[in-house]
């Protein structure tokens, strides 16, 4: 488990030719109780590795779609020691890598040397800090080194080719591309600038490159793929779960694998 886990799976599904597909899912939405086994189905759809979201007040990264999921499991009571709790119980369900996307006030307020402590028990390989600039990523780096858990960078839009280096020389298991400029959501179409984006991103970086936000069809994975190593997937995958319909889960996935991605 940990970062080595991440990375060695990522690197396994790119020599096989498929491109990488991440799905995000709220811890809490739904309910504690039934995240393990929309993980499991997850898994099952054909997903790489899986971004679980830490509820939240205060998301500043996350459009309507994932607010409204952080709000649903806050709702229900959900806090990051109950999603430690289950996952120290039943992370062996599940065969893939396991990503955290929370933000840094709860993790300063459980304790960052503790957070990341619970992060290994709990089988936890990586973790995604959006509003933890480059400047203050000495608050993670040694704790999290010490706990061998990656710590994923992410390069915006606007982010020039100084501060792309910095960010690809530091960033562990991949790094994030965010592919639009603002809050996360599905989007009809994006920057014309994007594949040039992605483009100089994987010229930079030792780790795959994924494209994230406002990816939301089949079309849109073949689309990004075309310029970067896969995707990751946040409102859209929300949206499915919340109409129970994992046969489109599937179909979205299947669009990174080899012999579809042309098609």
């Amino acid at each position: 488990m940990g970062k080595r886990f991440l990375e060695s799976t990522l690197q396994a599904e790119l020599d096989q030719g498929n491109k990488l597909f991440i799905p995000y899912v709220m811890a809490g939405d739904g309910g504690i109780e039934s995240l393990i086994a929309t993980l499991k189905k997850l898994e099952d759809s054909g997903a790489t590795a899986i971004e679980l979201g830490i509820p939240f007040s205060d998301p500043v990264a996350d459009g309507p779609t994932i607010q409204e999921a952080g709000k649903r499991a806050l709702g229900k009571g959900t806090t990051l020691q109950q999603v430690f709790d289950l996952l120290m119980k039943s992370r062996a369900e599940i065969g893939i890598p396991l990503i955290f996307m929370t933000y840094m006030n709860p993790v300063y307020k459980y304790g960052i040397e503790r957070f990341f402590a619970a992060c290994k028990k709990a089988g936890v390989d990586g973790v995604i800090i959006p509003d933890l600039p480059l400047e203050h990523y000495e608050l993670v780096s040694e704790p999290s080194r010490e706990q061998e858990i990656a710590v994923i960078q992410l390069a915006t839009l606007t982010s020039p080719l100084e501060r792309i280096k910095e960010l690809a020389s530091v960033t562990e298991g991949f790094l994030y591309a965010v592919t639009i400029n603002g809050i996360t959501g599905t989007r009809q179409g994006f920057a014309g600038n994007i594949s040039t984006h992605l483009k100089k991103l994987k010229n930079n970086s030792t780790v795959p490159v994924l494209a994230g936000f406002g990816i939301s069809t089949p079309d849109h994975v073949r689309k990004m793929s075309e310029n970067c190593d896969g995707v990751v997937v946040g409102s859209r995958i929300i949206d499915l779960i919340q109409q129970n319909s994992f046969d489109e889960i599937t179909e979205l996935i299947s669009a990174s694998k080899a012999g579809t991605l042309q098609s």
